[in-house]
């Protein structure tokens, strides 16, 4: 009930942080969040002092960058695991064998959280070059500073690696000893293949350049109203090869969007009219 939490926190205030959170990255938070919105912003009253959430919302209308990349963060989720919704690796190793040798691969995966996902895509490559030093390039790029560190680190605790094979452990990771028992490092081969950047998919104009021979854009549109989606996915289009695939969450679909992508499969799609595509420069 209200009265049992620790700070105030009422409806003009929880409109205040669905409008700040749309503004700086799209989030379209429905009342069921309210809760979770009260329980993450908490932390961050108790971090600076304040007292109350009217206060803390006035702190970051006064534009304290620091303070507001931590309220970003804090509203951002990161539920990710290594090979997550496993079909789409596969199929992108089907989509990659063409190139194999003739030519650099170059994959994006636009919201990386903790590294997992980006690790999967490196491993995947790995395999079907038969070598952790493929000519693949990929990008990983999230908007939270604080999972970009982890991913950037590719150090794990064990049980998140379980559902890997044995030999995948073997090939792919460093067992730590002593004050890292219980925890393993993604091999430095494997990390050499990624670079991890910030990015916030609703800036103006995004710093990388393609095309990319796919892009992972997984369980990251479900936070986003249609319209938001859809200027994200037309963003994507001038990025990909013309043959290029995009890698969309199992609850997402963008039937809303079927004059730039359509399905190639299991939440798997190809651009609408090639034509559209690899317009930017390699």
């Amino acid at each position: 009930m209200e009265k049992e939490r620790e700070f105030a926190f009422t409806d003009r205030d929880f409109e205040q942080v669905r409008k700040l959170i749309y503004g700086r990255v799209g989030i379209s938070l429905n009342p069921a969040k309210r809760d979770m919105v009260y329980s993450r912003l908490s932390r961050r009253l108790r971090a600076t002092g304040l007292t109350s959430f009217e206060a803390y919302l006035s702190h970051l209308e006064k534009g304290d960058e620091a303070e507001l990349e931590a309220f970003t963060n804090a509203l951002t989720t990161n539920l990710t695991s290594f090979f997550r919704e496993g079909h789409h690796f596969p199929a992108l190793a089907d989509h990659v064998r063409q190139h194999v040798g003739k030519r650099q691969v170059t994959l994006w995966c636009s919201a990386c959280s903790t590294g997992e996902e980006a690790y999967s895509m490196a491993m995947t490559m790995a395999d079907l070059y038969g070598s952790l030093t493929p000519d693949v390039r990929i990008l990983a790029t999230d908007i939270d500073t604080h999972v970009l560190e982890h991913a950037q680190k590719g150090i794990y605790s064990m049980d998140k690696l379980d559902k890997l094979a044995p030999e995948q452990l073997r090939r792919f990771f460093l067992k730590g000893t002593g004050k890292s028992a219980g925890h393993a490092m993604v091999r430095p081969e494997l990390k050499e293949m990624i670079t991890f950047r910030r990015l916030n998919l609703l800036d103006e104009k995004w710093p990388m350049r393609g095309p990319f021979d796919a892009i992972f854009c997984r369980n990251v549109m479900i936070y986003f109203d249609k319209k938001t989606q859809y200027d994200i996915l037309k963003k994507f289009i001038p990025l990909l090869h013309p043959d290029g695939l995009l890698f969309a969450g199992h609850s997402e679909s963008f039937y809303h969007a079927a004059d730039l992508f359509r399905s190639r499969g299991k939440t798997v799609y190809e651009i609408a009219s090639r034509s559209q595509a690899g317009k930017a420069k390699a």
